[in-house]
């Protein structure tokens, strides 16, 4: 007979994933990041965790790093980085082979140290507009967007949400991830280049030039270059060991001295519904940890062998594709520490 504790946790965990795959409850207008809060309300208004219990369960380190790097991100936006990398792009490629591959590096190396979802966001329009105008097929570029951004994402801590999150809670060295996933980033952004061009051969295998396509890009040119200058000291940073999360949070702080932009403007750029569905799963998930993840309930688990490294992959692919990549990282962090090499 389960505890009314246990089972409380048991069914605020498996609401909240349950909607997070989903994605909606009929009559309601609550999002992802709204359930999450309210899992882990509720986590706390049963009794399952105290608030002491909940604060202790946020990874602060997580959030923070987040934020500085949203930060970051929305200076560069507004400042018109992006915008001038299109218009480079649009200036100096010749042949559509050329804008794939212009494409694909511009994406796969802004995500590796920026958020994949925020160039997702920002490239995609530019990109669209560029090819609508050269009078060229959008749907293999947009493709190159989305898969060049989450496999170059995958090369540092930064990247991505769910690196951040496994970065933070592992203290692995900035300079250790990097090491050992950017060459696995470099050949899968040449392999999705390849299949890519392989898939659409009549876009890609042709002699046909693309027509020169230049639109006046708009930036700030101060604004611009203080935000690379801080970006570029934070990187240095990062592979120099200091901490990840102080790094970003003292470099978006520091972008937010300025005279040439209202703070309201970067902060309609910060993605706070994504900061507010961390907070809440890391509630949920700690409420799953103090009442279910028993010793018991690790064996039961190891025995699907989340140890061989195959199995693992499986499983969490099939779970990043069943609730999304953060989710299945957080359900999977109370298990990996009882591996025999975490």
């Amino acid at each position: 007979m389960l505890e009314p504790t246990t089972l409380a946790a048991l069914v605020i965990f498996a609401a909240t994933y349950a909607f997070i795959a989903i994605g909606k409850i009929p009559v309601y207008h609550i999002d992802r990041a709204g359930a999450a809060l309210l899992g882990g309300s509720l986590m706390v208004g049963v009794g399952v965790l105290s608030v002491e219990e909940a604060y202790r369960a946020i990874d602060f380190d997580t959030i923070t790093l987040l934020l500085g790097m949203m930060i970051v991100v929305a200076n560069l936006h507004v400042s018109g980085f992006f915008q001038v990398v299109n218009n480079w792009i649009a200036t100096h490629v010749r042949h559509p082979i050329g804008l794939l591959v212009a494409i694909v590096l511009a994406s796969g190396i802004l995500s590796a140290f920026l958020v994949n979802d925020t160039i997702c966001l920002v490239m995609t329009p530019l990109a669209l507009d560029l090819v609508t105008r050269l009078k060229r097929n959008p749907i293999p570029y947009l493709l190159a967007i989305a898969t060049a951004s989450n496999i170059g994402s995958l090369a540092t801590i930064t990247g991505n949400p769910q690196n951040i999150i496994i970065g933070s809670l592992s203290r692995i060295p900035y300079t250790v991830f990097a090491a050992t996933l950017a060459p696995v980033a470099a050949i899968g952004l040449v392999v999705t280049t390849l299949l890519i061009a392989i898939s659409f051969r009549g876009e890609f295998f042709t002699r046909e030039a693309l027509p020169k396509s230049s639109v006046p890009a708009p930036y700030d040119r101060p604004l611009l270059l203080k935000t690379v200058f801080v970006l570029a000291v934070m990187v240095a940073l990062f592979f120099l060991g200091q901490p990840v999360a102080m790094v970003a949070i003292l470099g978006g702080a520091a972008l937010l001295l300025t005279r040439r932009v209202k703070p309201e403007e970067i902060y309609r750029e910060i993605d706070w519904p994504l900061l507010v569905m961390f907070v809440g799963l890391f509630i949920v998930i700690g409420g799953l940890e103090k009442t279910v993840i028993t010793p018991d309930v690790t064996s039961a688990i190891g025995r699907l062998h989340l140890d061989n490294s195959v199995v693992l992959a499986g499983v969490t692919a099939l779970l990043s594709n069943v609730v999304s990549n953060v989710p299945a990282v957080l359900v999977l962090k109370p298990f990996i520490p009882n591996l025999p090499d975490p």
